[in-house]
C-alpha cells in the first residue's frame, strides 16, 4: 500500500507572493495568516505577499512567514480531503511538521519561531555571517576546502543534504571564499544561500540557549502521526 508523506520546507524557500493565491482562495488560509498576524502583533501577510525582499529575508520575519505560509497551505488541502500517513521538515519545517501532527499549536509555533530568528540574528548581526551549497564535490574534498578556507574565518559543514550536496555555514568571508574556490575545484553548483545567518554552526550556540527557554514555555502532546526527525 502506497504511504504518503507531507513535508515541510526551511529558510531559503521564502519569495515574495507566497501563499497569496491560498490567503485568496480559501477562508481557512486566510484565517491562518490572520491568526499569526494576531499572534506576533504585525501584519505577517504583508511581508509574505509584498517584501520587499530585504524585509522578507531577515530571519525574524523569515520564519514566521514560511512557518504560517506552510499551515496555510496544510489547512487547505486537509479541507480538500488529502492527508499524511508521515510528515517531516528540514530544519525550520520541523516546527510546521510537528504543527501538522498536532504536536504543538501553531500559535505556539510562529510566536516560537519569531524568538528563534530575533535570536539568531543577535547572535550574528545582519551581513557578518552566511551559508553556500556545494554540490559535486566528496566528502574528503568539502573537508580540504573547508581547512583551505578557515583562516578567513569560521566555517563548518551545517548540513549533509545528499551524498553529493553539502551545506557550509560561518563567517561571511569564509563562506563567500570556499563557495568561490568550490567553483575553481570542479563543484557542479556553489552558491550563497539567500539567508540573513548562518544557521546550523557554532556561532548560534548563544541563540539556542535563548530558545531553550522559549521551548520550555509551551505545551507538547504526543504526534497523531509517525513524525521523522531530521
Amino acid at each position: 500500500m502506497r504511504k504518503t508523506a507531507f513535508l515541510f520546507p526551511g529558510q531559503g524557500a521564502q519569495y515574495v507572493e507566497m501563499g497569496k493565491d491560498f490567503y485568496y482562495a480559501y477562508s481557512i488560509s486566510r484565517q491562518t495568516f490572520e491568526e499569526a498576524s494576531e499572534n506576533l502583533g504585525i501584519d505577517i501577510s504583508n511581508i509574505c505577499f509584498n517584501g520587499p525582499d530585504e524585509d522578507l529575508l531577515k530571519t525574524e520575519n523569515t520564519q514566521p512567514a514560511i512557518l504560517t505560509t506552510s499551515i496555510a497551505i496544510l489547512r487547505a488541502i486537509q479541507k480538500e480531503g488529502f492527508s499524511c500517513d508521515y510528515t517531516a521538515g528540514l530544519s525550520l519545517g520541523e516546527y510546521s511538521a510537528l504543527v501538522n501532527a498536532e504536536a504543538i499549536e501553531f500559535s505556539d509555533a510562529v510566536r516560537v519561531v519569531r524568538n528563534r530568528g530575533i535570536y539568531m540574528q543577535q547572535a550574528v548581526p545582519y551581513g557578518l555571517g552566511k551559508m553556500g551549497a556545494i554540490v559535486g564535490l566528496d566528502r574528503d574534498k568539502i573537508m580540504e576546502l573547508i581547512e583551505e578556507t578557515r583562516k578567513d574565518g569560521l566555517i563548518e559543514v551545517a548540513n549533509y543534504n545528499t551524498p553529493e550536496q553539502v551545506v557550509l555555514s560561518g563567517e561571511a568571508k569564509a563562506i563567500k571564499n570556499a563557495v568561490r574556490k568550490a567553483k575553481q575545484w570542479g563543484a557542479k553548483k556553489a552558491l550563497l544561500l539567500p539567508v540573513s545567518a548562518p544557521f546550523h554552526c557554532s556561532l548560534l550556540k548563544p541563540a539556542a540557549e535563548m530558545l531553550q527557554v522559549d521551548l520550555e514555555s509551551i505545551n507538547y502532546k504526543d504526534p497523531k502521526i509517525p513524525l521523522i526527525n531530521n
